[in-house]
Order: structure tokens, then C-alpha cells, then sequence
């Protein structure tokens, strides 16, 4: 089996991440920490997550995250399963973030998008069915 095991993104500011992401994952915690040098610029980076998933974050990046309308290369988004999607809004809700887009309407699956401090949109899914064709399905 193959899974995604962490995700690496360069922000501005570190703490703002850990807010947000800290809030959808109660359960996560900094994993490993440091600062160093990259490609000639000194930057703090992080782990931060569970024993088999984190995201890395590193400080110091420059300008802004793409349209997330326009037609630009790079990340659209990116998603994490929940088993309780609503849990999952209220906490992020409570710590100060609004949803930034509903989801699909389908029977099998709820969704929504979060923008997270440095502007990647972050999809959170609910499934509703074990069956992978279900799941999948665009009904």
C-alpha cells in the first residue's frame, strides 16, 4: 500500500499555521523542529502532526499563494478524511475560520474547503459508505 505521508509547504508565518491546523487536529503535535539554512536563507521549519502524518512548514517564503480562481500552475488543494465532518467545521469555526467553500452535494460523501492562514485551500471529507465504488461515485 502506498500513502501520502506528509505534505511540505514554504509560509510566512509558521504560528498562523499552527492555529489553524492545530484546530482541525487537536490530536497532532510538533513532531520535530529546527532552523537551518535553505539555498542561502535561514529558516525555521516544523513537523507537525501524528506518528504516521504531518505537514512540514518552513518560514520565510515570499510573495503570495496563487489565484485560487485563475488558471495558475501549482496546488489547487489538498484534503484529509474525517469521520465527523461536522466536528470538524465547529472546531475550525471556533477558532476563527470560516468556510470558505461547500462541497458537492452527493449521497455517498460531505465535503467542505477551509482556506488555511497563508491561503492553501484545505478540502475535509466525510465518506458515508465503505463501498469504494460508492465513494467515488459522482452521483
Amino acid at each position: 500500500m502506498i500513502q501520502l505521508e506528509h505534505i511540505n509547504l514554504v509560509v510566512s508565518d509558521v504560528d498562523a499555521m499552527l492555529h489553524f491546523y492545530g484546530a482541525a487536529f487537536p490530536h497532532w503535535h510538533i513532531r520535530s523542529q529546527g532552523t537551518g539554512d535553505w539555498n542561502g536563507k535561514p529558516r525555521r521549519w516544523l513537523h507537525f502532526g501524528d506518528d504516521y502524518n504531518y505537514i512540514a512548514l518552513s518560514d520565510n517564503g515570499e510573495g503570495d499563494n496563487r489565484d485560487l480562481s485563475g488558471h495558475q500552475v501549482g496546488l489547487a488543494h489538498f484534503a484529509f478524511v474525517t469521520h465527523d465532518l461536522a466536528a470538524m467545521i465547529n472546531r475550525l469555526e471556533a477558532a476563527g475560520y470560516d468556510i470558505h467553500k461547500a462541497g458537492a452535494d452527493n449521497q455517498y460523501r460531505k465535503n467542505i474547503y477551509f482556506l488555511d492562514p497563508q491561503g492553501f485551500e484545505v478540502e475535509f471529507v466525510e465518506y458515508l459508505s465503505d463501498i469504494p465504488a460508492e465513494r467515488n461515485s459522482d452521483d
